[in-house]
């Protein structure tokens, strides 16, 4: 075994987020030391999902079909939509088994600084679903962080003209935290406690 490959899984792994490079080596000898059925079941996953997943055409949350489990689920609370950033945060809320409504991945966060402006997010396909659907409330669930209340005041100001109930979720959350990281039990007490927003 050359040091070249080993290198080259180092510097390939060292593109994940949050991976430096001594996680990376700890990751690459521990992947040299799985049986090869492992090694290959983690290789085709990855191959799997880069060629099949996709964003849901209503809600953009990654699926393999036409419409995500939550926009295709018949017992779901129709007239509720929980806006997130990020698919992530959709797999953590789930998580709760608290919240039955729909969600709406924006696919980021406004951030004039980095350029990302409503443009670059699903804002105007949110405005849409408003608009042609019987929404009764949106629920703000942003990142308790500059960007994402940024984001969640600029998506009240232009949702409030449609007539519809805006909340927030609460701040169980620490500021500064990402939503996916968050536990079970700390989401389900900020989606109880969400509020009108202002």
């Amino acid at each position: 075994m050359s040091d070249g490959i080993v290198e080259n899984l180092i510097n390939a792994l060292m593109r994940l987020p949050g991976i430096g490079r001594k996680t990376a080596q700890r990751l690459s000898f521990f992947i040299i030391g799985m049986s090869p059925e492992d090694a290959k079941s983690i290789a085709n996953a990855i191959i799997e999902i880069k060629e099949k997943a996709r964003f849901c055409s209503l809600c953009f949350n990654i699926t393999e079909d036409e419409l995500c489990p939550a926009c295709r689920g018949e017992m779901r609370d129709r007239d509720r939509i929980c806006v997130v950033e990020e698919p992530g945060d959709v797999v953590a809320i789930e998580r709760t088994k608290t919240y039955r409504g729909l969600y709406h991945v924006l696919l980021g966060a406004l951030s004039p600084i980095d350029g990302v402006g409503p443009e670059r997010l699903k804002i105007n396909e949110l405005i849409q679903r408003v608009r042609g659907g019987n929404i009764s409330e949106i629920i703000i669930a942003t990142n308790p962080n500059t960007k994402g209340e940024t984001t969640a005041q600029y998506l009240s100001q232009v949702l409030k003209p449609l007539g519809v109930r805006i909340t927030r979720i609460a701040y169980g959350l620490p500021i500064g935290g990402d939503i996916e990281f968050a536990d079970e039990v700390t989401l389900s007490k900020a989606i109880e406690g969400r509020r009108e927003y202002e």
